[in-house]
């Protein structure tokens, strides 16, 4: 009997797979990985000259057959303009990068088409507070403590010093690899509080953590002072929910204390954020705001090794733009950046399962960090349940990298 077992080839793992069942010696599986036609890559942002480029090598191939480059899909004439799709084999990809570049003047469209071909590349290892994560190997939790009296999660449940230290400790005994302490509320409706406030939340409890674990600590600001007190108090990490797009001086505080960063996207401030979040394409804008930032953090003397980027659940966000996002995390991978992801408790999880508030969104919250896992679409999870998001992701990750099935996949 036949049996047709469908094979997604844009996923690589399922096409070493496919390749090793066949029994194919490791060159020919390379080989075929080269031209297999697996690539599929959406451009936006073309110039006119880009797109006469790309449509010359469709209409008149310089290569040594027609099917020398990708095929070239222009969009439509009314729809955006400078979007097109290319198809074809990564060795196609290649002699398109390798054209373009002698063209001498398509330096951006080269540089787009290299990120996409190193997507798969392994990351490098990320280092916080002494300890060393090896990106790839699993999904790192990030815990959540709150500092502040109207946190959205749990209602300011762990406000003073004393019970956000003793929830941090909790929460570094049971598995978080990082945590992260915030003294500013960033809820949808929240509104701003001052650097004395702020310093005041979360000084004595990055101090009480510091002094109680050694789990790498993060700060969640976007204030330069904020985060110049809190890197010199012991935190390795500066999570900014701006993303570098507030608050001029920060910068320059992460590089010069050697800290590391995250850059979160985010559309309007707290306060209004959620009114009426608008989008023509909100994967490319989230792409574009995230590299303004990162362009930011390079200018100011940040090493790349030492910047992670995070797409903003929630943050002037619909719910379909939030499952849009989570759906085709993948396509951030093109920043070559490591990805962490907040869905925690968030509100688009009570809106999926019958307007659940917070406190009973923990079972969506571990479907969400599970599927996330399971798709490769997140090196760290911000969570405020750490003991079950390892669990889920413990799974999740197995599932990921499950190879054996019999002597024919162990080739």
């Amino acid at each position: 009997m036949i049996r047709a077992r469908p094979i997604c080839l844009d996923r690589p793992e399922d096409l070493e797979l496919a390749l090793r069942r066949m029994g194919l010696p490791v060159a020919l599986r390379e080989s075929s990985r080269a031209t297999l036609p697996h690539a599929h890559v959406l451009l936006t942002g073309l110039t006119s000259h880009e797109e006469r480029f790309l449509q010359s090598l469709a209409a008149n191939p310089r290569g040594p057959g027609r099917e020398a480059f990708p095929a070239w899909m222009p969009g439509a004439p009314d729809a955006r303009p400078g979007t097109g799709l290319l198809s074809g084999s990564r060795a196609r990809l290649e002699r398109l990068v390798a054209e373009a570049r002698g063209e001498g003047v398509l330096s951006e469209l080269v540089l787009a088409l290299v990120r996409v071909l190193e997507v798969s590349a392994p990351l490098p290892p990320l280092v916080l507070g002494g300890r060393t994560f090896e990106l790839g190997s699993r999904t790192h939790v990030m815990g959540v403590v709150n500092v502040t009296p109207d946190s959205f999660s749990d209602g300011g449940r762990y406000f003073g010093v004393e019970a956000a230290i003793a929830r941090g400790v909790a929460l570094a005994e049971a598995g978080a690899d990082v945590l992260d302490v915030g003294g500013e509320s960033t809820r949808p409706g929240s509104q701003p509080v001052s650097v004395d406030e702020e310093l005041a939340r979360v000084m004595p409890v990055l101090e009480g953590l510091r002094a109680r674990t050694q789990v790498p600590l993060s700060v969640d600001t976007t204030k330069a002072e904020v985060a110049r007190a809190a890197l010199r108090a012991g935190a390795s990490l500066v999570n900014d929910v701006t993303g570098f797009h507030s608050d001029s001086a920060l910068p320059a505080v992460v590089a010069e204390a050697g800290a590391a960063c995250c850059l979160m996207h985010t559309q309007g401030a707290p306060a209004t954020m959620q009114q009426a979040p608008r989008y023509d394409d909100v994967v490319d804008e989230v792409l574009a705001y995230l590299e303004a930032g990162v362009a930011r953090a390079r200018a100011a003397g940040v090493p790349r090794e030492r910047i992670l980027v995070d797409p903003g659940i929630g943050f002037g966000k619909t719910a379909g733009h939030n499952l849009l996002l989570l759906r085709r995390m993948g396509e951030l991978r093109v920043l070559g950046l490591p990805l962490l992801v907040g869905t925690s408790r968030k509100r688009f999880l009570g809106t999926l399962t019958g307007d659940k508030p917070p406190s009973e969104r923990l079972a969506a919250t571990l479907g969400s960090v599970a599927a996330l896992a399971a798709l490769g679409g997140a090196d760290f999870v911000r969570v405020h349940d750490v003991a079950e998001a390892r669990d889920a992701l413990a799974v999740a990750d197995a599932l990921r990298g499950a190879e054996e099935g019999g002597a024919l996949y162990s080739r």
